[in-house]
Order: C-alpha cells, then sequence, then structure tokens
C-alpha cells in the first residue's frame, strides 16, 4: 500500500522565473506583467514560495525606463514546461515592443541559486552590463532564455532570480483598468497626507509635506495607479484602504523590493572602477574651494586614496547649500553616479548624499578683543595698531578667530521628493529587514471584484 502512495506522488519542480525590459516609455510596466502572471499562476493554484521580487539596478544606466526594475517570482510546480509556455505567450502580449521595449525572460529550475547569479546581480547594481554578456551567462549556465529585440532585458531578468537580500522593503503597487491607461490620474490630496501621517514609519515617501506633494503615482502612460512603500504587508494593506479615488481599479500586488537599501551605493568607488554609469561611494577630503555654477550648482574635488575626484550637487537636490559651505581638508563620504566627460568637465559624481566625517577648523582674521572691555578694538590706520575706543588699551595684531560652521558631522539626503528608488531615506537609517513573513501573509495578492 505504502508503494502505491508513493509512486501516485506528484513530484514538483521549484521554478524561478526572471524578466524585465518589457516597457516602454509610452507604456506597458513590468511589474503590470508581474501582476498578470501571478494572477495566471493562482488561478491553477500554483505554490508560492515568496513575494513576487522586484529589484532595482543601476539607475544611472543611460537608457533605462524609469527606475530600472526587474522582476522575479519563485513557485513550486509539477508542469514546469506549460508553465513556462504560459509565460512566454503573456511576455509577448504585455511588452511594449513596437516602442522600443527588449523584453528578456529566463527560466532557472533550483530551490538554490548559484553564487555566479549573485555576483552577477551585484554587478548590475552599480556598473553597466552589456547584454551580450548576459546571453554568455545564460548559455554558460545552460539557462532557458527567451528575448526580443535586443535582448537588453537579459541583464535584469538574470539580476533579478540572482539578487541576494541583506535588507528589503516592500511595495504594493496598485493597477488600472485597461480603459484608463494613458489617463490622469486624479488621487485625493488630504487623503495621501492622512495615509502618511497614520502610517508612519511603516510606510516612507508617500507625501512631500514641504511641497505639498504626492509621491506615490507616477506620471507616466504605465497601468499603475499608486505605489506604496513600506516595512510590511499590514501597514501597505492598512494605507491602501486609507487612499481615495473616484477611479475603479483592477486590483493590487505587494513585492519584496531592495528600494529605500542604498545598495547601489554600498561598492567603492575608485580610479579603476568609476567608469560612465556606475553607482558608487567614496571617502576622501575636499581638495579644493566649492565652485557655486550658474543655477545654483556646487562642484567640488575629493581626494581619495591619491585620486581626486570631481562631485556635482545640483540645487534640485536641497544639498546644494551643504556643498558651498564645505572647505578644504573636510573629511567626507559621498555617494552617487558616474556621469560621463564633457568638454567642460572630466567623469562627475552626481552626489545622492554627503556624508561629514569631519570638518576643518576654519579661522578668519580680525581685531584683537580688549581683555578689560571685551569689545573689539579699532584700527588706528595702517600699520598703527588697534586702541580701545573705551579704556584706551593698545594692541600692536590681529587675532585669529574660530569660525562657526553651519555644518555638522552627520548624514545629509536630498529633499524627498529628489528621492531615486533605491535611496535609503532618513527613516530608514539603521534599519535592516532580514526575514519576511510570507507563508502567513494572505493580502499580498488582491483581483478586486466588479
Amino acid at each position: 500500500m505504502s508503494e502505491l502512495v508513493t509512486k501516485n506522488v506528484v513530484k514538483k519542480t521549484v521554478l524561478n522565473i526572471g524578466f524585465d525590459d518589457t516597457d516602454s516609455p509610452k507604456g506597458m510596466c513590468t511589474t503590470f506583467l508581474a501582476y498578470k502572471v501571478v494572477d495566471l499562476l493562482k488561478k491553477q493554484k500554483t505554490e508560492f514560495l515568496d513575494f513576487p521580487r522586484l529589484i532595482r539596478f543601476n539607475p544611472n544606466i543611460p537608457w533605462k525606463t524609469r527606475g530600472n526594475g526587474a522582476v522575479s517570482i519563485k513557485i513550486k510546480t509539477s508542469n514546469p514546461s506549460k508553465i513556462k509556455n504560459q509565460i512566454k505567450n503573456l511576455v509577448s502580449k504585455y511588452s511594449d515592443t513596437k516602442n522600443g521595449a527588449n523584453p528578456g525572460l529566463v527560466f532557472f529550475e533550483s530551490d538554490s541559486i548559484p553564487n555566479e547569479f549573485t555576483k552577477f546581480s551585484n554587478l548590475a547594481l552599480w556598473q553597466l552590463i552589456n547584454r551580450n554578456n548576459a546571453k554568455k551567462f545564460a548559455k554558460k549556465n545552460n539557462l532557458e532564455y527567451f528575448y526580443k529585440g535586443n535582448g537588453q532585458g537579459l541583464v535584469g531578468a538574470i539580476g533579478a532570480i540572482g539578487y541576494d537580500f541583506n535588507d528589503h522593503t516592500l511595495e504594493l503597487l496598485s493597477y488600472r483598468k485597461k480603459q484608463k491607461f494613458g489617463k490622469e490620474r486624479k488621487i485625493s490630496t488630504k487623503s495621501v497626507k492622512e495615509m502618511q501621517e497614520k502610517t508612519y514609519p511603516d510606510t516612507f515617501n508617500s507625501f512631500d509635506t514641504k511641497k505639498g506633494r504626492v509621491l506615490i503615482t507616477p506620471h507616466g502612460p504605465d497601468p499603475v495607479f499608486f505605489g506604496v512603500r513600506g516595512e510590511n504587508v499590514d501597514a501597505l494593506v492598512s494605507a491602501s484602504k486609507i487612499l481615495k479615488s473616484e477611479e475603479k481599479l483592477d486590483g493590487y500586488m505587494i513585492f519584496k523590493s531592495n528600494q529605500g537599501t542604498g545598495d547601489h551605493l554600498k561598492n567603492e568607488l575608485t580610479f579603476e572602477t568609476m567608469k560612465p554609469y556606475a553607482s558608487g561611494k567614496l571617502t576622501g577630503v575636499v581638495s579644493n574651494s566649492p565652485r557655486i555654477a550658474k543655477g545654483g550648482h556646487v562642484f567640488f574635488k575629493i581626494l581619495s586614496n591619491g585620486n581626486e575626484f570631481w562631485c556635482a550637487v545640483y540645487k534640485p537636490t536641497g544639498m546644494s547649500v551643504i556643498a558651498s559651505n564645505l572647505i578644504k581638508g573636510d573629511k567626507i563620504s559621498v555617494g552617487g553616479g558616474v556621469r560621463k566627460a564633457s568638454k567642460n568637465f572630466p567623469r562627475i559624481i552626481n552626489l545622492e548624499f554627503i556624508q561629514i566625517i569631519s570638518l576643518k577648523k576654519q579661522t578668519k582674521t580680525s581685531n584683537p578683543i580688549c581683555k578689560k572691555c571685551t569689545k573689539k578694538m579699532k584700527s588706528k590706520g595702517k600699520g598703527q595698531g588697534f586702541e580701545c575706543i573705551r579704556c584706551g588699551k593698545k594692541s600692536s595684531r590681529k587675532i585669529n578667530e574660530i569660525v562657526t560652521r553651519n555644518l555638522g558631522p552627520q548624514l545629509y539626503l536630498p529633499k524627498i521628493s529628489a528621492h531615486r528608488h533605491l535611496t535609503r531615506p532618513q527613516q530608514r537609517q539603521g534599519i535592516q529587514n532580514k526575514s519576511t513573513n510570507f507563508k502567513n501573509s494572505l493580502s499580498w495578492f488582491c483581483v478586486y471584484q466588479n
């Protein structure tokens, strides 16, 4: 009897599915494709092993669309070949190839992910990876893959499977009905502000209180209506119920993501790795007086490991005042993306944060102070010294006076509205989410009933 039962047990395969670059500036969205994939798999009673993963890669890649996000899904299935064919069809259906999308799709059957995947993913976080390298990787590792166009999407597809979380956030993305794609999004500003107040600090970057600006709605023609980022499922679902709009939405899905982790800036930039479009950080000493250019942008140099690097702080970030108050000798750590050389500048780092480690004492010469009257003395004329106008006490030379600096040893971030998807906001400093409660979460996916 037990032998018969064993024979009837259907063997299940763990299948990792990765895809990217299904969208274009004119429409569609890689996360919407994921929503459609999950909807199909849910109807087939597929077993999900984790949240769908939304991985943001190097934000400085010039041909990226919006947040440079790729998606992977991990499931257990008894019929992987059927699911692969279904997903290929969905990728073809929901990729905006006519407007420049270059979708890539990768399948990998295994519960554990080899180190080669993780290394590839880590590199995609901060460097530029050639699509031909992704194709070589897929062939070398005997991956099943599929692409359209030039195959650029294979980079993110492999990277999304290989990404290893040291920290994570969650994002609830709500989707519009097809007839609303490309139309203006109307959401109650008051409800977004209320949502942020009620769910803080379990959600982040939803509303810019200084500008009165909603930060959860995209501006393009893609199917996303809003996206709320946070630390746990309950906070996100609660947040979505506070938000008010007259538009009838299709549904939502919660992704596990590296957004808000600052992951792209964890690698040290050096003379060798400071290639165009790279992201990273470096520590050193300010080596010149900052220059304020037209428009209020600030440029200065930092000396790190024997090499000088140009840094740029643009006015919209809100950090230009901080940068302009730096002086030669200040020790700082900075992070950002490398802009390629122009006729006016060599390669330059566009800064996303400034961490002041220590400040050099700044002094200025001034008239001496009368010890009796504690007032500054007046000059008697060139070369004639100084005299206190109250008691007549005299002095022959000026003194060095320490200048109070309007900076302190701390982390300076851009304004909230200038944050990138990956920027680690102030409220997440020191936070690290290691584990997720996926198996106990029933509310990570929802298609609304009409």
